[in-house]
């Protein structure tokens, strides 16, 4: 699979957030986007899961163009901020809500993602009652649990401890092997570099492919 952005723009009134972003995606690779708060990160990412429209420029999958509102042509796991979920359920019952949703993986599915993330699918407490590592732990186990062509993972280590960090490249490196398309975003440079085949610097307003050496 191929994404290719061409001189995409995003304004709200007349504040230009985006402008002239021209990049290519393709599966097997981990792509890493890095800038300061604010620079457009998370609203790139907005745009790439379809959840909010560019206002100028091109959005093609496969040569195949995506207009707002309509079908985007892949499967997407995705954590966009904080992951939120439905406090007074367990980790295990909110992973079968959402999996109500499209309704094509099975219990045992959402029970081995949560397994792969470190959290045990039988524990009685309430997602109200977890820190915030448990908490992207879980916004992990949804993202990966039906199987998706495409991860978009917005401050993918946020609030997890060294175990967690570990975890979370281990999972990373199995999906890139499974040839998926993976974005991510860290404020953590050692996570980028470790993890990112190609990375891109959001700043003044555009994006600028970042090299490492």
């Amino acid at each position: 699979m191929k994404i290719r952005l061409k001189n995409i723009g995003k304004k709200i009134k007349h504040n230009i957030i985006l402008k002239d972003i021209n990049m290519e995606l393709e599966s097997g690779h981990i792509y890493g986007f890095v800038g300061t708060n604010g620079s457009g990160k998370t609203m790139l990412m907005r745009i790439l899961t379809g959840l909010i429209s560019f206002t100028e420029g091109e959005f093609y999958v496969d040569e195949r163009s995506v207009q707002f509102g309509n079908e985007i042509y892949y499967d997407m796991g995705v954590i966009i901020e904080k992951p939120e979920f439905f406090n007074e359920l367990t980790g295990l019952e909110n992973l079968e809500m959402l999996a109500k949703l499209k309704n094509i993986i099975s219990r045992e599915e959402m029970i081995d993602s949560l397994n792969k993330v470190g959290l045990d699918p039988y524990n009685p407490k309430k997602v109200k009652e977890y820190s915030l590592g448990m908490k992207q732990r879980l916004g992990i186990a949804q993202a990966i649990m039906e199987n998706p062509d495409i991860l978009i993972l917005d401050e993918v280590t946020n609030g997890l401890d060294e175990e967690g960090i570990a975890m979370v490249y281990e999972i990373l490196s199995q999906e890139k092997e499974k040839e998926k398309l993976i974005i991510i975003s860290s404020h953590y440079k050692q996570d980028i570099e470790s993890l990112c085949d190609r990375i891109f610097l959001i700043k003044n307003q555009t994006a600028q492919e970042y090299n490492q050496s």
